[in-house]
C-alpha cells in the first residue's frame, strides 16, 4: 500500500509540512526532511521550484526564486533524494507545476519518483479532466497518488468528480483565509470546512492555506483528516535557517 494511504488509515490527525527544495541553501533539502520526520511531522510536501509559480503566495514565491538561484532544478532534486529512503519512512510528496514535468517527460518523471520513493504529486495547474484522460494510468503504473485540489468555489459536481478520480486525499484549499493571521479561521471558512465534511466523500481531506500555528491547525483538523503548513514554516526557515525545526514543530503539536 502507498505510504500516503497507510498514513491516512491511522487514527491521528496528520500534520503535513511544505517547503521549497533547495531553500534556504541548495543542499538543505534532505536535512530538512530528516529533521521534520524526527520531530513528529506525518507527511512532507517538497516544493519543486518553478519560475512562474502562479498558485503560490509571496513567501513561497520568494523561497522558490532563491532556490532556483541556488541551482535547484528537477535533476538536482532527484539526485538529492536518491538515498532518502535509507533514512526517512514517512510519506513524501513532490509539489510542483506541470511544465517542468513535461520537460522532463511525464513517464520518466513518474518512473524516477517511484525509484527514489516519492509517494505522490501535487500539480496545481494540471486540470483533473486532463489528468484523468491522459496521465492517470501512468501515475498508477508507478504507484503514485496525484493529490487533487478543491476550493470554496469548486462546484458540488466537480468535487464529486475529483473524489471519484482521487486515490489518496483531497487537498482542500482554504483560499479565503488570511495568510499570517493569528486569529484563526472565520465563520465563512468553518462553514466551508463543515460543508465538505458533510458530503462524506470517499477521499479524506487535508486542509491547506492559512494554517500557521497550533490554533489554526486544531481548528482545521476539527473538520478534516489533517492540515498543511507551508508559508509559516518557510518564514521560520528564513529567520532561523534549519536550526530551530524541532522548536517549530513542537509549537504546532
Amino acid at each position: 500500500m502507498n505510504r500516503i494511504n497507510q498514513k491516512l488509515q491511522e487514527d491521528d490527525k496528520i500534520l503535513s509540512i511544505y517547503f521549497s527544495a533547495g531553500y534556504p541553501n541548495l543542499n538543505d533539502t534532505v536535512q530538512i526532511i530528516q529533521d521534520l520526520e524526527k520531530n513528529g511531522v506525518d507527511m512532507i510536501e517538497i516544493g519543486l521550484p518553478f519560475s512562474d509559480p502562479l498558485a503560490d503566495g509571496p513567501t513561497i514565491q520568494a523561497s522558490s526564486t532563491q532556490a532556483l538561484h541556488n541551482g535547484m532544478n528537477t535533476q538536482v532534486l532527484f539526485d538529492q533524494l536518491k538515498d532518502v529512503r535509507k533514512s526517512v519512512s514517512i510519506p513524501l510528496i513532490i509539489m510542483g507545476y506541470f511544465n517542468p514535468m513535461l520537460q522532463y517527460g511525464v513517464e520518466d518523471f513518474c518512473k524516477k519518483c517511484a525509484e527514489i520513493g516519492i509517494d505522490g504529486l501535487i500539480i496545481p495547474d494540471l486540470p483533473v479532466d486532463v489528468y484523468a484522460d491522459e496521465y492517470k494510468e501512468t501515475f498508477e503504473k508507478y504507484g503514485l497518488i496525484n493529490v487533487l485540489l478543491i476550493t470554496p468555489q469548486t462546484s458540488v459536481e466537480r468535487i464529486n468528480f475529483i473524489d471519484s478520480v482521487s486515490n489518496g486525499f483531497i487537498y482542500m484549499v482554504s483560499s479565503a483565509s488570511v495568510t499570517g493571521s493569528q486569529s484563526g479561521f472565520g465563520s465563512t471558512q468553518e462553514a466551508y470546512f463543515k460543508r465538505i465534511s458533510d458530503m462524506n466523500l470517499k477521499s479524506p481531506q487535508v486542509i491547506g492555506f492559512g494554517i500557521n500555528n497550533k490554533e489554526t491547525f486544531n481548528q482545521a483538523t476539527q473538520f478534516a483528516k489533517g492540515a498543511i503548513i507551508g508559508s509559516a514554516f518557510i518564514q521560520d526557515l528564513t529567520e532561523n535557517g534549519t536550526a530551530k525545526i524541532a522548536d517549530y514543530v513542537k509549537a504546532i503539536r
